[in-house]
């Protein structure tokens, strides 16, 4: 940082003088670019503003009025101040119109009563203003690298507002043009109060330059974009103006964000992360308090608190593998790698977000994983879940062609149970998408036997039962290489109708006959036995729901 005048005052070498502040004194914090030494009365069109000026007064007049020209010159080219050794020119005190217009025009003017070497002054001075300016240039490189290794990596808004924070020791926050928070870092400020009514004091700070301090809030601004095109702002909040370093920080910061944005095109949106990164804070526990959640969210433009809050899951109903869910003999698209799948899931969040806002249905929608999109509504105390689940499935249905599962889970009353309904709604879908059959949205109880079997998939008894069941029958395909499991599968799903379980497995009347004898055989079971079939189904299902999902850590 540069000196001021004060700082100036206070060096040894001044000191010596006797200085004494006789005009200006409210002006004695402004900066010292330089220490210029002029013994000539039209010295101001040498100047290009901040100099510091010493003389002893030799030149000048005694006329007042070419003394207030001389003050009024000074202060135009944006003199910091002067300084006038007494004794050559001057005895005792200066002129009273020196005074008076260095007075009215906000210009430090100092006398000193002893002799000092002006030569010792520039150079303490100068010494000074090259240490800080060397600083500035340290400090400068350190923040090129710091935003340059973040740029290299792609972090997140979340990592770069990080480090803003801790370079700066500020809050930090990222907008986007409707005043809506996307990301945050409170330096260890209270969320809730650091976010209260922030859209309505956002719009009341609009700086006029691309980076600029308002004194009102205390918050230095930034715009944040590139080609052109802005999208956001980043703040920081100061309680005191920001030095020049402050402003390299933001402005810095400013473009690394512009260059993440730039980077990220198959990545989803800025909103949206912020959106998952609340929902995976909830999920996780990663708040302390469930206020600072409902502060962050209501930041970002989502209401939670006095609401009824219904967690719900979106899944694409084909996998990274091309595998879908359907009948065992329907046709397979093309696989998805994973750059496809996650720019179809970035895509479904978009979709989902675009059709809440359709139906005026604030929410938190963001990915939660690379198969599942989250979404927490909260619904004013008068509407129904069913009617706001099924709005949403239908403004979604029509706007995205990829076939999805919408799975909800229970109504809760508070944040702290949001947790629980999320874990109900991902078990829902889990189950859902193998096989979707058409409803606009699936809940718990729509699941029946096969949501029952999911929900224990991890118990040792089912796990035993499906073995026991079926063991000889996979032992079989196994060893020969042969599918009479999944023989088995068509024949009980087409309800035990021979003619139709022949039709779907694409073989003949005597084919499909000998195999469901073989099967009969592996498995020494009637086929024709209602019960016998009945247990072998719900093996089936359970065996399903054991490979598919896996055992949960």
């Amino acid at each position: 940082m540069l000196p001021t005048v004060a700082d100036v005052l206070a060096l040894d070498t001044v000191r010596r003088g006797n200085p004494r502040v006789v005009a200006g004194t409210d002006r004695l914090d402004s900066r010292v670019r330089w220490v210029h030494v002029g013994e000539v009365t039209d010295i101001a069109h040498l100047l290009r503003g901040g100099e510091l000026v010493l003389t002893t007064g030799i030149a000048l007049s005694d006329d007042p009025g070419e003394l207030a020209d001389y003050i009024t010159e000074l202060v135009a080219v944006g003199a910091s101040g002067l300084i006038v050794e007494l004794g050559r020119k001057f005895v005792g005190e200066l002129p009273a119109a020196l005074v008076t217009a260095a007075e009215e025009l906000g210009l430090p003017l100092v006398t000193l009563a002893r002799e000092t070497p002006f030569v010792q002054i520039t150079e303490s001075v100068h010494a000074r203003i090259i240490d800080a300016q060397l600083e500035e240039l340290r400090a400068s490189e350190q923040l090129h690298e710091v935003f340059t290794q973040l740029s290299v990596e792609g972090a997140s808004p979340a990592k770069v507002l990080g480090q803003v924070a801790r370079l700066s020791g500020h809050p930090a926050l990222l907008e986007n043009l409707t005043h809506q928070v996307l990301a945050c870092e409170t330096a260890g400020r209270d969320p809730g109060t650091l976010l209260a009514g922030w859209e309505s004091r956002s719009r009341a700070v609009s700086p006029g330059a691309r980076t600029a301090y308002d004194a009102a809030s205390g918050w230095l601004v930034t715009m944040v974009g590139a080609r052109g095109q802005d999208w956001g702002r980043l703040i920081l909040l100061y309680d005191a103006e920001p030095g020049p370093r402050d402003i390299v920080l933001a402005e810095r910061a400013a473009t690394t964000l512009a260059l993440s944005r730039l980077l990220e095109r198959h990545q989803e949106s800025l909103e949206r992360r912020a959106h998952g990164t609340i929902i995976t804070g909830i999920l996780t526990h990663a708040y302390a308090d469930p206020e600072e959640a409902a502060a962050r969210a209501r930041a970002v433009g989502v209401p939670l608190t006095g609401r009824h809050l219904v967690s719900a899951v979106l899944r694409l109903t084909e996998s990274a593998d091309g595998s879908q869910d359907g009948p065992l003999e329907g046709p397979r698209d093309a696989p998805l790698d994973g750059q496809e799948q996650l720019a179809r899931l970035g895509e479904l969040a978009d979709a989902a977000a675009a059709a809440c806002r359709e139906a005026r249905l604030p929410a938190l929608i963001g990915a939660l994983d690379q198969n599942r999109v989250g979404v927490l509504l909260p619904l004013p105390p008068r509407v129904p879940a069913e009617s706001a689940l099924a709005t949403l499935a239908e403004r979604l249905r029509a706007a995205f062609a990829t076939p999805f599962v919408l799975a909800a889970g229970s109504v809760v009353e508070s944040v702290r149970d949001v947790r629980r309904s999320f874990l109900e709604a991902e078990q829902v879908a889990d189950v859902a998408v193998r096989q979707p059959d058409g409803r606009a949205f699936y809940r718990l109880p729509d699941l029946r036997l096969r949501g029952l079997l999911h929900l224990l998939r991890d118990d040792a008894r089912l796990q035993t039962f499906a073995e026991r069941e079926l063991g000889p029958l996979l032992a079989h395909d196994a060893q020969r290489g042969g599918d009479l499991t999944g023989i088995l599968r068509v024949y009980l799903d087409a309800g035990r109708n021979k003619a139709v379980a022949a039709q779907r497995a694409h073989l003949s009347r005597p084919a499909f006959y000998d195999r469901l004898r073989r099967l009969e055989r592996v498995l020494d079971t009637d086929l024709d036995d209602v019960e016998s079939c009945l247990s072998l189904h719900v093996a089936l299902l359970a065996l399903e729901s054991i490979r598919r999902d896996g055992p949960r850590p």
